[in-house]
């Protein structure tokens, strides 16, 4: 993301000063560099093509979604997962292919499932054995050659060092059907005996926040030791996402080119070894894409200084749009919107205007000794798990949301009015 203090000591994103933004716009307010989503996008691309091998690349829209989020990605000849029938129904409005979006989900309901199918989604990611009866049913309607692509999702018994509330590849976990205990096996032969189905191959997300090649390198190794154990041939590989970001410098960003390098380098070694074609490649990154590509921006209201113990500033949104704080202790660089070189530097804890004491932004973040009310804050890396977390608590109205890129500013999601808090409660 292009963010840099001018030469009058003012946050500018891409050339925009945030300042005259929020003038525009108002506060709290995300703000994507346009700009850098589309060189995210096309990086993945440039990646697989150079290898030379089918591939996909299939947005996680749980990061964030809405419809020019969306409308931005079928530009970028990106796919689509979707994990809800409300993810479906935005990229459907959205004008996105239905033929190139993919049903997640540990428990899709009826509902979801028939209205996916109606609406013509035809591939999706079986996460549990009841399931394929259940998806097999609800295709009795559609034309006899109108089959539904399906693959598994697996756990690879891959342990990866991050946080236990995102990792998603391990035996013990609400996701996937295990290898070890034959679920795997099973889904796949009730699947090949369904009357709507086609299995196409399979499917593993490892967790998040991963910095390097090697889980993703041990996952291929345990997965075609199990294919070749069990005789199974696939046509698609879909590898998950989960390639981390850079939240603080003390975090590593996953190294893209180096990192799909030694990955694709070591799939291909073993396909050979296996005696196996090159499947169709599917990843599915989320917060890659979107994650350092905006910053949210507040305003400074209460101050509170307790001598010798701790400097509160209260901004005005929270947890309601910042939730991965309170929820991982997930921790996010905070600066001053306006530079002032003169200014010194003191620890502050900067927190939200909800009434819970764990509504924290950051602790002991180095801002301005001088700051007072109305002066503008903005916290780095919120492009990910922020607007698409956000809530009403406390009955707090959503925030707008902002792309800017050389091309000049456009408002991609209004700021939620107070009638809209309100529009489906009975009077």
């Amino acid at each position: 993301m292009t963010t840099e203090y001018n030469e009058f000591g003012q946050l500018t994103i891409r050339g925009h000063e945030v300042q005259s933004l929020v003038k525009d716009y108002g506060t709290p307010l995300i703000i994507y560099d346009e700009d850098h989503l589309v060189s995210m996008m096309d990086k993945y691309h440039s990646v697989f093509k150079h290898h030379q091998v089918p591939y996909s690349i299939s947005y996680a829209s749980k990061a964030f979604s809405s419809i020019q989020m969306i409308k931005l990605l079928k530009s970028r000849n990106m796919e689509l997962d979707v994990v809800s029938i409300g993810e479906l129904y935005t990229a459907l409005q959205a004008g996105f292919p239905a033929q190139d979006i993919h049903f997640h989900g540990n428990n899709k309901t009826p509902y979801e499932i028939d209205y996916a199918l109606k609406n013509g989604v035809r591939f999706f990611i079986i996460d549990a054995l009841d399931e394929i009866s259940l998806i097999d049913g609800l295709a009795e309607d559609l034309e006899e050659d109108d089959a539904v692509n399906v693959l598994i999702r697996i756990n690879p018994s891959v342990e990866v060092n991050t946080h236990e509330y995102i990792s998603t590849g391990q035996e013990d976990s609400k996701f996937g059907l295990s290898l070890s205990n034959g679920a795997a096996k099973k889904a796949i032969d009730l699947i090949k005996r369904s009357q709507h189905l086609n299995f196409k191959g399979i499917h593993y997300h490892l967790g998040s926040q991963l910095a390097d090649s090697q889980p993703f390198i041990n996952a291929i190794s345990n997965v075609f030791a199990w294919l070749d154990q069990e005789n199974i041939d696939i046509d698609i590989l879909n590898m998950g996402g989960g390639y981390g970001v850079k939240y603080t410098e003390d975090d590593v960003r996953f190294p893209i080119e180096t990192g799909f390098d030694d990955i694709l380098n070591h799939l291909k070694k073993v396909l050979k070894q296996s005696n196996r074609n090159m499947p169709h490649l599917m990843i599915e990154p989320g917060r890659s894409i979107t994650a350092e590509a905006a910053i949210t921006v507040y305003e400074v209201g209460t101050i509170k200084d307790i001598p010798g113990v701790s400097k509160y500033i209260s901004i005005d949104g929270g947890m309601s749009d910042h939730i991965r704080t309170p929820l991982y202790g997930a921790d996010y660089e905070v600066i001053p919107v306006e530079l002032n070189e003169d200014s010194t530097s003191l620890p502050s804890h900067v927190v939200g205007k909800l009434c819970e004491s764990g509504d924290v932004i950051g602790k002991n973040k180095m801002l301005p000794e001088d700051i007072k009310r109305g002066d503008l804050l903005a916290v780095k890396t919120t492009g990910a798990y922020h607007y698409s977390m956000a809530s009403n608590y406390n009955q707090m109205q959503k925030p707008a949301v902002i792309f800017v890129s050389d091309n000049g500013v456009r408002q991609v999601i209004k700021r939620q009015s107070l009638e809209q808090l309100i529009e489906n409660d009975i009077r």
